[in-house]
């Protein structure tokens, strides 16, 4: 038998009082510091990041400073600047560092020039449908393995490969493998990376922008200089992050499609598997590092990232 609540005055029934129990009363605490529900929210993937990342760099830095035993190829754990001072002092590394540098910056140009018309097209141009086929179109390489990717360069230029039939009719010859078809293939695999913040950007720009320029007298290279590009440039930048860093600490495509070359990526895989130097390795993998917090840095400076 089932007792009902008794009525209210106009004739609706009571509702039960709610029970106080320990989760109500830290919903509702948590609900008057909102602060604090925030701190709680993101405390796990700052613990992670802490963990797998700041930790790894202050490992790897710990490793730098110790040597190897040149009797038995062991890692002993003596405190010495001798590596650091090595890959610092050697021509050696100081070529490999410009070379590796030159390619990235060499890379995230290319893929800026490429990326910023093909953005354009899709966020300005093309109508809402073809947006989307664009966007798929625009990710469907990054469904694809990274080696099939390099492997397939390395098979497009080749001697016999897709490139010399295009080309040879012209006069025009292959690359052959070496920096140029490093620089080819790298700018291929980020190029999807530039693209899609760059496009990201440009929707946030108002169509109206774009009239109310071309109804005062704007021309088209004026608008694009003065409307849109200073309004682009924090996606340009986070594009530019992605493939300068890619590139940086790339050393599988080198091996591939390089040649002789060699980058930073390849001195730090032969030391760790070859040449069994870890400490030599880390000290050589520190280069990249110092190098994207630097450019991390200037960047901050333009304002760039505060408008991400």
């Amino acid at each position: 038998m089932t007792v009902d609540a008794p009525a209210q005055p106009d004739g609706r029934a009571a509702v039960p009082p709610r029970r106080d129990t320990v989760a109500r009363r830290g919903s509702a605490f948590l609900s008057r510091h909102p602060r604090l529900r925030l701190s709680l929210l993101i405390s796990a993937p700052l613990f992670w990041l802490g963990l797998v990342y700041v930790a790894a760099l202050a490992a790897l830095l710990v490793t730098a400073l110790w040597t190897v035993d040149t009797f038995t190829g062991t890692v002993s754990q003596t405190w010495t600047l001798d590596n650091i001072v090595t890959v610092l002092t050697g021509s050696l590394y100081q070529t490999v560092t410009v070379r590796t540098v030159g390619v990235a910056l060499l890379v995230t140009v290319i893929d800026i020039v490429v990326a910023l018309p093909i953005a354009f097209y899709m966020a300005k141009v093309a109508g809402p449908r073809w947006q989307r086929v664009l966007v798929i179109a625009v990710l469907m390489p990054l469904w694809a393995s990274y080696l099939v990717k390099a492997y397939a360069w390395r098979s497009v230029l080749s001697q016999d490969g897709i490139y010399e039939w295009l080309v040879a009719p012209f006069g025009g010859h292959t690359p052959g493998y070496g920096l140029p078809a490093t620089i080819i293939t790298l700018s291929y695999l980020w190029l999807p990376y530039v693209i899609l913040p760059i496009y990201a950007g440009l929707e946030r720009v108002p169509d109206s922008l774009l009239e109310a320029s071309a109804d005062l007298g704007g021309k088209t290279t004026a608008t694009l200089r003065l409307v849109v590009l200073p309004m682009m440039w924090p996606a340009i930048i986070a594009g530019s992050i992605f493939s300068f860093a890619l590139s940086l600490g790339d050393y599988i495509t080198v091996n591939i499609v390089g040649g002789a070359n060699q980058m930073l990526g390849n001195l730090v895989y032969t030391n760790v598997g070859a040449a069994n130097n870890l400490p030599l390795a880390a000290a050589i993998a520190l280069i990249p590092i110092v190098i994207i917090f630097g450019y991390l840095a200037v960047v901050r400076r333009t304002g760039a990232l505060e408008n991400l």
